[in-house]
């Protein structure tokens, strides 16, 4: 696959692999099994750019196209999946924001997204609505020019130490279909009656932090209301597909690391006086797995090109 990427795109890939070779894989353990919150990394994926990697160049981003992101974020994960995470549901933000935001708010907030000076991601799932986000109850009730927000938003990616989030919330608690009374809103933390709550304990993907939010009588301005009001569902909807590509990367990642690794292991491995890597058995185990990972890799690229 590697074959077909522009001189670009070699170098950009290239530059992700190394530092995940030389500073990630040695490191990822600890931070993992500590549950601890990688900041040294996170400002490295800054300097890289990589907070901005799918915003156009004209707000200060990367401007990359998707096949690329798809190929960074499984050399992300093919370190620690945790750091593609990072900037997943960030960079659904910054779409929604390009999207179908005014002008005035993709100037305000799109070049300090793509710096990580503004970073966070979606606030969508609550308690009772996970994959059905049609049936949410945090609320957004007009008042001049602000939005009064009331309700708690359940595993939310990046709440601990992200600032910035993509809001859905009812405008419209009774209309029919319930989609259709749903807005989008651009939320800061640091105005009373928005908290983090607390963290939600995970069995793996640990040091993204995954919270609940809790809103009580929070203030917003209309400005950061996001398109028009009961559009949200819809613009999220769209944004989604960017993100399960991100998804299907991650899932290359974490193979291809099982792949390398299982290939290294054969080679040191002796058997019957000779590397289990030269019995037959364990070579067409591997060969099928590298048809499965080829196959991973190939349909998550035709769905960023897409």
């Amino acid at each position: 696959m590697d074959l077909e990427l522009s001189e670009e795109q070699r170098q950009i890939i290239e530059t992700v692999r190394r530092w995940i070779k030389k500073e990630v894989i040695p490191e990822a353990p600890r931070y993992e099994h500590a549950d601890e919150y990688p900041h040294p990394f996170i400002d490295r994926m800054k300097e890289m750019g990589l907070f901005g990697a799918t915003i156009p160049q004209d707000y200060g981003g990367l401007g990359l196209d998707y096949v690329t992101y798809a190929l960074i974020n499984e050399e992300l994960s093919r370190g620690w999946m945790s750091l593609s995470g990072a900037i997943n549901t960030h960079l659904l933000m910054a779409y929604i924001v390009l999207r179908f935001g005014t002008e005035e708010l993709r100037r305000r907030y799109l070049p300090r997204f793509a710096t990580g000076e503004k970073r966070g991601g979606l606030a969508l799932s609550e308690a009772h609505a996970g994959s059905d986000v049609a049936a949410i109850r945090t609320r957004a009730r007009r008042d001049g020019d602000e939005y009064v927000v009331d309700g708690a938003k359940m595993w939310i990616t990046n709440a601990r130490f992200g600032n910035t989030f993509c809001l859905l919330a009812k405008t419209d608690p009774d209309a029919q279909p319930p989609h259709n009374g749903i807005s989008a809103f651009v939320v800061e933390k640091g105005g009373a009656g928005f908290t983090v709550s607390r963290d939600i304990p995970k069995l793996g993907y640990k040091g993204i932090k995954t919270c609940e939010l809790v809103f009580e009588g929070f203030r917003l301005p209309a400005a950061n209301r996001i398109g028009e009001e009961g559009m949200g569902f819809r613009y999220v909807m769209e944004a989604l597909e960017l993100g399960r590509i991100n998804i299907a990367a991650r899932g290359c990642g974490l193979v291809r690391a099982a792949f390398e690794d299982s290939i290294r292991y054969a080679q040191q491995r002796h058997a019957f006086g000779k590397p289990i890597a030269e019995h037959q058995a364990i070579q067409l185990k591997l060969a099928d797995m590298a048809t499965r990972l080829e196959a991973a890799r190939l349909l998550t690229r035709n769905a960023a090109e897409r």
